[in-house]
């Protein structure tokens, strides 16, 4: 007997809209109705201040002016109470009509004199309250601003982590910082991902490169090998070594572009000196002379990520310089706030318009760059990367005569 096969439960209906539609209703509360709403009530509030302001005066001024007549009836015959107000002896009804005319419109204008210099005094002090009050509604409306600019700067200084979070109406500003914390969201996972590629491709390549290191090593220290054997177990370990240092910078590159979280005080002229006495072996084998002076001036980072840009410098300084008398000055200064370190040597002339090239990873200016003895082509990559992860920069101006001049400063 076949059976029938239940049936399969519906799938719930489909929404009709999208969730992530950005249309609002229309009564939604707003910045352009709340603003409207604000300053269309002050102003309201203001003008009936003002209306009532007014009317107490002007009722005030005719209380004034009908309790104080110019002039009084005594047995018959009119008297003027104010001097201003003078009638001609035994008037006729024409003139004593315009006398009184003429004393009744001389304290109406005084009378409203007397209105306008108080209702502009008014006028006057409303306005002063009016922007006071005003400036604070502004500053209060618009005070989520100034927390997405300040959250923007720290995010600018490599700090991705930093979030928003703004609470208040569903308004534009609350939509526009949802929607920052949503990119900052998607550019951490993305500098996340990048970062942590290149950790592991680093670290999986150490292994194998360990390895041929080591089998080469035991290879040449076989005094019965072949001379041809011997020669290309000396080309393979100097390409291993080569690779090597390549995997050592991409990883110390990837951990570069994070900002510094532990930061300890580290004094330039020290790191300076460490990276000197590095590379003086390597200067003296070129016959480059190392020279200038280095003052304290002590930043607030990572000593040594710090040696490294140092020694990248002066690599490089040493490594691109002339054949014959050349030199390499390095110096160290705070100026206007500021720790600065200076390398400048002599070298090949740089066009200043392949400046920025020589920052690019893998970038080298000319052919003669290229020689496996001068790096793997990160050593100035790396240095930007550590200046900008301790909140500073690092700047290459062609020298006159040939070389180049660095300039790193990092906030104090």
């Amino acid at each position: 007997m076949a059976t029938t096969p239940a049936p399969h439960p519906q799938a719930p209906p489909k929404p009709t809209w999208d969730p992530r539609d950005p249309v609002r209703p229309l009564l939604r509360p707003t910045i352009r109705i709340r603003l409207t709403l604000l300053y269309g009530g002050m102003f309201l509030i203001a003008g009936i201040l003002l209306l009532s302001i007014i009317y107490l005066f002007t009722a005030q001024a005719l209380s004034d002016s009908t309790s104080q007549l110019p002039f009084k009836v005594v047995n018959g015959t009119v008297q003027p109470t104010s001097a201003i107000c003078q009638l001609p002896v035994n008037p006729t009804g024409d003139q004593l009509n315009d006398a009184v005319t003429l004393c009744l419109r001389h304290q109406s204008d005084r009378a409203l004199d007397d209105l306008l210099r108080r209702s502009l005094f008014a006028l006057l002090g409303l306005s002063i309250i009016a922007f006071a009050f005003g400036y604070a509604m502004a500053g209060r409306v618009l005070s989520p601003l100034g927390r997405i600019t300040r959250t923007a700067r720290q995010v600018a200084g490599s700090d991705l982590s930093r979030r928003i979070e703004l609470d208040g109406p569903d308004d534009e500003l609350k939509e526009l910082a949802d929607t920052f914390d949503e990119m900052l969201d998607r550019l951490e996972r993305a500098f996340t991902a990048q970062q942590r590629f290149v950790a592991n491709a680093s670290h999986e390549l150490r292994t194998p490169l360990a390895i041929n290191r080591t089998l080469l090593e035991v290879h040449l220290s076989d005094p019965g090998a072949p001379v041809e054997l011997q020669q290309l177990g000396k080309t393979l370990l100097a390409t291993n070594e080569r690779s090597e240092q390549l995997v050592e910078g991409l990883l110390l590159l990837a951990r570069s572009d994070n900002q510094i979280i532990e930061r300890k005080p580290v004094d330039l002229a020290e790191v300076a000196e460490r990276g000197v006495d590095q590379v003086h072996a390597e200067a003296e084998s070129r016959g480059v002379e190392i020279r200038g002076e280095r003052a304290a001036a002590v930043v607030q980072g990572n000593g040594v990520l710090l040696e490294r840009i140092t020694l990248n410098l002066l690599q490089n300084a040493v490594r691109y310089n002339v054949p014959e008398g050349g030199w390499v000055e390095v110096t160290t200064e705070t100026q206007h706030g500021q720790a600065v370190l200076v390398v400048s040597n002599t070298g090949p002339v740089v066009p200043a318009y392949e400046i920025d090239n020589i920052f690019e990873p893998f970038r080298r200016l000319r052919q003669e760059r290229t020689g496996s003895d001068k790096g793997v082509g990160l050593g100035l990559s790396i240095a930007r990367s550590v200046a900008r992860a301790h909140g500073g920069r690092i700047i290459a101006e062609p020298r006159e005569g040939g070389g180049l001049v660095m300039r790193v400063t990092l906030p104090i």
